[in-house]
């Protein structure tokens, strides 16, 4: 009977946690003031977001349009429009699993740009490996970001401004109105198994939604 309980208990606990997850989605950030123009989408990435009962856990940032800092990963941009896409990189890196995810691919070029030099590939195994990636896999683009020196002064509180970091930019077309995900495909959830739980499964911490409208 008591073991009975402690199962009912650890259900009922994680339904209530998926039902929080789905019911307190983060603000979405709204890039479409300026229709027929490009838009500039800003985000971060950091190794502990450093606030609340997560404060451990990795997680990207998006910067709104006026310049804020904001703790979400979804983001709402016009149909058929060039977006541009810059992330800075404050995490460190490993060598992947898949060394498939440290290809570029699906931006414009099939290329992105590391700290201002073009790239289409970062060998994992090399140097500070791979932090993160910016994966949407329905519109099959991938950007593998180049992680930093472990052994540097890494950033341990969002939203980080001086910190040793990489800038990773890249640009695609976004497709027709829709809601598409995108996420990390970097194992990178210290203290889960696999690294693949927590923020990695978490929108708002380590995947997201790009809304395109007409």
């Amino acid at each position: 009977m008591a073991i009975t309980l402690v199962l009912l208990a650890a259900v009922a606990g994680g339904v209530s946690f998926a039902l929080s997850n789905l019911t307190s989605q983060p603000n979405t950030v709204d890039y479409t003031s300026s229709p027929g123009q490009a838009v500039d989408v800003t985000m971060q990435t950091v190794g502990s977001y450093g606030h609340g009962i997560h404060a451990t856990w990795v997680s990207y940032m998006t910067r709104s349009p006026d310049g804020q800092w904001l703790h979400t990963t979804t983001w709402q941009v016009p149909a058929h429009t060039k977006v541009n896409v810059t992330i800075y990189q404050y995490d460190s890196g490993s060598a992947l699993r898949n060394q498939q995810i440290g290809t570029v691919q699906g931006t414009l070029g099939g290329i992105a740009t590391l700290n201002g030099k073009v790239f289409s590939v970062v060998n994992a195994n090399a140097g500070n490996g791979v932090g993160h990636t910016f994966s949407m896999p329905s519109l099959g683009i991938n950007v593998p970001l180049y992680g930093n020196n472990a052994n540097a002064d890494l950033c341990s509180a969002a939203p980080c401004t001086t910190s040793p970091h990489n800038i990773v930019k890249f640009s695609f077309m976004s497709p027709g109105p829709g809601t598409y995900p995108w996420q990390c495909f970097v194992p990178c959830a210290l203290g889960f198994l696999y690294g693949n739980g927590g923020p990695m499964q978490t929108v708002g911490w380590m995947d997201g939604f790009m809304k395109v409208v007409a």
